[in-house]
C-alpha cells in the first residue's frame, strides 16, 4: 500500500477516547470469510480436522465455511486451549488429520480466524478434584518439578499442587533439592484450593507425625 492510495475497508472497532477507528482491508478482500466469522457465536461448537501443528498453536480446517486465504485452516487453537493437563508439545494432544470438535471463543479480526478451545469440550479435572478435596486433607503424591520457591507434587491424574519452600520442612532450607528430588513419593496436606485460578497449595511441614 502507498500513502494516498484509496481503499475500501470495514470498520472493526472504534475507540472514542483515542479518537481512532480500526479498519480491516482483509474484510473487504475476503467478504465470504468475514461474513462466516461474524456469524459465529461465543460457545458455539465447531467441528473440523487438524490441518497443521505449530509451536504456537494448532490450525483447524473447519467443516463449514470458506477456506482461509493464507493459513492452513480458519480455526486456530492456542497452546493453553488444547488441554487441561500438562503436556510438552501440541503433538502430544492432537495429530494432523485428527477430527475434533471445539468451542468457539472469539473472532480474531487481526488474523481473520476463529479462535477455538479444545479443552472446553473436556471436563476440568481440577474442578472434579476440588469437589472431593478439602483443606486439611492428607494426600500422597509424587514430586514432579523443583523450582526456587518450592516443589510441585502430583496428587491425582492431571492434578499438581505447589509445596512452597517454607512448607517443605520444619527446618529452614535454601533450596528444595536439599530436601526432595524429582520422583520422590511424599505425603502432603491440602492448604488452599483456589477454583478460579485452578491453584492448589500443599504443605509437607503440616503433615501429622504419624502419617509422614
Amino acid at each position: 500500500m502507498k500513502v494516498g492510495q484509496r481503499i475500501t475497508a470495514e470498520v472493526t472497532a472504534v475507540d472514542l477516547d483515542e479518537g481512532r477507528a480500526s479498519l480491516s482491508l482483509a474484510a473487504t478482500e475476503h467478504p465470504e470469510l468475514w461474513a462466516f466469522l461474524k456469524s459465529l457465536h461465543d460457545g458455539e461448537i465447531l467441528s473440523g480436522t487438524i490441518a497443521a501443528i505449530e509451536r504456537f498453536g494448532v490450525f483447524v480446517a473447519l467443516d463449514d465455511g470458506p477456506d482461509h486465504p493464507v493459513f492452513p485452516g480458519v480455526g486456530f487453537i492456542t497452546i493453553p486451549e488444547l488441554s487441561w493437563r500438562r503436556f510438552e508439545a501440541a503433538s502430544d494432544v492432537v495429530q494432523v488429520g485428527q477430527r475434533v470438535s471445539c468451542e468457539f471463543l472469539q473472532f480474531d479480526t487481526w488474523n481473520g480466524e476463529a479462535r477455538l478451545s479444545l479443552r472446553a469440550m473436556q471436563p476440568d479435572p481440577f474442578q472434579t478434584f476440588a469437589d472431593g478435596a478439602a483443606v486439611g486433607r492428607t494426600l500422597r503424591g509424587q514430586v514432579t518439578k523443583l523450582v526456587p520457591f518450592g516443589v510441585f507434587v502430583q496428587v491425582a491424574d492431571g492434578i499438581e499442587g505447589l509445596v512452597p519452600l517454607g512448607e517443605l520442612t520444619w527446618t529452614p532450607v535454601e533450596a528444595p533439592g536439599d530436601v526432595v528430588r524429582v520422583g520422590d513419593e511424599v505425603t502432603v496436606v491440602v492448604v488452599e484450593i483456589d477454583r478460579e485460578r485452578r491453584r492448589l497449595v500443599l504443605s509437607r511441614r503440616q503433615v501429622p507425625p504419624d502419617l509422614r
